[in-house]
């Protein structure tokens, strides 16, 4: 059985106007048509909607039941139209982002602020970081990860954004705007463990200058490290934005490179690019222009 949507149309528009004659004014349709097509869909869905009764039609108990539903159908092709409207002309309604739920707080987040009345509803998805650039085969829109992009996808370097190590108010680094891998390896550490990106930034620096970690503390949870640097039990070394009134230091030489991609045939990729682009220059206007990308 296939309902079809005119017909629910003058089902509901009796339903409020109260009788078939103001039906089909309001429709602009003859009434022994509106009248008809009633009829065709009682017998299609083997209900009495109405209850004709001296010239006017009341809703059954039936048709009360059934309005809600109808009403509910309608809306949602209403809004179905609208959006094939909307992807035919290459717009997006909607921009579902995935990345890294640290990406997501730090630096898509803020950047969401951003947006005005005229932009796409964002709508985000926190992302493992190695299947972050997956999601774009899961519906996500827009991807955003530390890697650059695979092969078949269209995408730019967002920024290089740097590692900080955080130290507590009371700390002997506390005056210092930077610190160095070699003085940090020789602290206790409060790191993010190894799946992490700035942990393996950070532990490819370290490597590299042939150096080893003194006293290591790992935490699934940037902001649970930041916590306990604040006890004064070691320094956090993440990339997250300070809390709890810690002391940022640049780390030198080690930083973390973000990346957005996108599918190249998507149908809106021109209103992608172009958000994406607005992303680059709000990281530079928060972070400061050293970490535009090379």
């Amino acid at each position: 059985m296939t309902v079809e949507l005119r017909t629910l149309r003058y089902f509901v528009a009796i339903a409020e106007a109260g009788t078939v004659t103001a039906a089909a004014a309001a429709l602009h349709f003859t009434q022994p048509s509106v009248s008809r097509q009633v009829r065709q869909l009682e017998r299609q869905l083997g209900l009495e909607l109405f209850v004709r009764d001296e010239g006017r039609l009341r809703l059954s108990a039936a048709g009360r039941a059934f309005l809600p539903l109808a009403t509910q159908l309608l809306a949602q092709a209403e809004r179905t139209q609208a959006a094939a409207a909307a992807i035919a002309a290459g717009h997006l309604p909607t921009l579902t982002i995935a990345a890294p739920a640290t990406t997501l707080t730090d630096v898509v987040a803020p950047f969401l602020a951003t947006l005005g009345p005229g932009d796409p509803m964002p709508a985000v998805r926190a992302e493992v970081p190695i299947s972050v650039y997956g999601a774009l085969a899961r519906g996500a829109d827009l991807a955003i990860g530390a890697t650059p992009w695979p092969a078949g996808l269209d995408g730019r370097p967002l920024a290089d954004l740097p590692l900080w190590a955080y130290v507590p108010a009371g700390h002997p680094w506390a005056g210092r705007s930077e610190v160095s891998v070699e003085a940090l390896v020789g602290e206790p550490l409060l790191l993010p463990t190894p799946d992490y990106y700035p942990r393996r930034a950070l532990d490819v620096a370290v490597a590299s200058a042939r150096l080893a970690y003194r006293d290591v503390h790992e935490f699934t949870s940037a902001e649970v490290a930041q916590a306990v640097a604040a006890s004064g039990r070691g320094i956090a070394v993440v990339s997250d934005d300070a809390r709890f009134d810690l002391h940022p230091l640049r780390v030198l030489g080690v930083g973390i490179s973000l990346y957005a991609a996108w599918e190249p045939d998507h149908y809106a990729a021109t209103t992608i690019r172009a958000v994406v682009e607005r992303l680059a220059a709000f990281c530079v206007a928060r972070y400061g222009p050293e970490v535009t990308p090379l």
